[in-house]
């Protein structure tokens, strides 16, 4: 008897002993745990801070407020106001004119084409877009913000540093000089960029913008949409509810998830050697990027939709059974509705996916330079994520700028998808 007493109390002991240790493990795993999660957030918001702290300052543009006189001398000097006739003008010399009339000392062809370079090579064709929309312009004298050169852009908004040395810096002395000078006449202004998200892509980062990308992503989600949507929710109904149970759809299934792991790439190639290779479908179409990207989502909607079928009681299917419905009314016209919201909230994770890859569009030629917007999926088009690939490669600072303000576009769309994905799950989710 006391040998038992004895051993008790020295498990006890040991117990007790072993408790400190114990608590000191959980409590290093606890503090392992949280610091993991701090340092994940800590670089995730290093990274939103940096892309936020480079992209913001692209929403805003420098322009130059020049009173502009429409010589009709040199834009219609007969009086005919023919279309032709106006769009043929020299409208370099007009905008130039009034620099001239503000630095009348500058001499000398070196001098004057610096002086000239202040303007953005895009401000002639923003004044002969004025005189095509308004003829009446001719005659009169208006103050209109033209555009100023990238190089004036990234000196206003303090990019460039001034004490550099001359050659290490893109604008010279004597421009600086005559930049300062604007500034103190009040000439030089900050508008907000409209022109970024309504222009297709350009040589000229201060004309690039991001309208051509928003749109053709677009188009590619829509195809997307409308293909892998019907395909991969007929594909899980019937995998699901009326597939047989054999070694057949284990294999399938096995290959759907299997699928969901393929490199985007791999897509892309797939993409590239039957719809452009052996189709001979246009390049770089958004009709193609959206067949290739609803290759890649189908995997993500087929699971996530067998997903949401599967956690639909199966009371619901017995009840319906039982009051005569056949299989096909039971499927349709309870169960599928029921799965409903979690079949969209697959499907919308997967647009996001989607929206975000660049990968499989390099392959189907997506990455070409295309300055204009498309009107449809059969226009060559690139996408928001390839055009920020585009510019990160371009050598001009303010590219940049653009580069780090698309990047905040494309997150807000993934956020804002996102968003609308939880919303949609919270507010339709049924609990049994």
């Amino acid at each position: 008897m006391n040998d038992q007493q004895t051993s008790r109390a020295r498990a006890i002991d040991k117990v007790n002993a072993s408790l400190k240790k114990r608590y000191a493990r959980e409590k290093r795993f606890k503090v392992l745990g949280l610091g993991a999660v701090l340092l994940g957030l800590f670089f995730v918001s290093v990274l939103f801070i940096d892309i936020v702290g480079k992209g913001y300052t692209a929403f805003v543009q420098t322009h130059l407020e020049l009173e502009v006189y429409f010589d009709p001398e040199v834009i219609d000097p007969e009086g005919t106001r023919d279309p032709q006739v106006i769009a043929r003008a020299d409208y370099r010399k007009i905008a130039r004119q009034p620099l001239k009339e503000l630095f009348p000392d500058v001499s000398g062809r070196r001098d004057k084409r610096a002086l000239n370079s202040i303007l953005s090579s895009g401000a002639p064709y923003q004044l002969l877009n004025m005189v095509k929309a308004n003829p009446d312009l001719i005659g009169t004298r208006q103050t209109i913000a033209l555009i100023a050169d990238d190089d004036v852009d990234m000196l206003v908004k303090g990019h460039i540093d001034r004490n550099a040395p001359p050659e290490d810096r893109r604008v010279n002395d004597q421009m600086i000089a005559w930049i300062d000078k604007l500034e103190q006449q009040g000439i030089v202004v900050k508008k907000f960029n409209t022109r970024f998200f309504t222009n297709g892509d350009s040589r000229e980062p201060e004309l690039a913008g991001i309208g051509g990308a928003v749109a053709g992503s677009f188009y590619t989600l829509l195809v997307t949409l409308a293909l892998s949507f019907p395909i991969g929710v007929a594909a899980a109904v019937y995998l699901e509810e009326f597939a047989p149970k054999n070694r057949w759809t284990d294999l399938i299934e096995v290959n759907i998830n299997n699928l969901a792991a393929v490199p985007s790439i791999v897509f892309g190639l797939l993409g590239l050697a039957m719809f452009i290779n052996l189709f001979g479908l246009p390049r770089s179409a958004p009709l193609v990027g959206g067949l290739v990207l609803t290759l890649m989502t189908l995997p993500t909607i087929i699971i996530a939709s067998r997903a949401a079928l599967k956690s639909v009681p199966p009371s619901i299917r017995e009840a319906a059974l039982g009051v005569g419905a056949s299989k096909m009314q039971t499927v349709f016209h309870h169960v599928v509705p029921l799965a409903m919201p979690g079949m969209l909230t697959g499907t919308i994770i997967g647009m996001a996916q989607a929206l975000g890859e660049t990968a499989p569009l390099l392959m189907i030629g997506m990455v070409a330079f295309i300055v204009d917007i498309p009107g449809g999926p059969l226009d060559p088009s690139s996408v928001l994520p390839v055009q920020v690939y585009l510019w990160a490669d371009s050598p001009e600072r303010a590219f940049v700028e653009r580069t780090s303000a698309a990047i905040i576009v494309l997150l807000s769309f993934l956020i804002a998808m996102n968003t609308f994905a939880v919303i949609m799950r919270r507010r339709f989710e049924r609990r049994w």
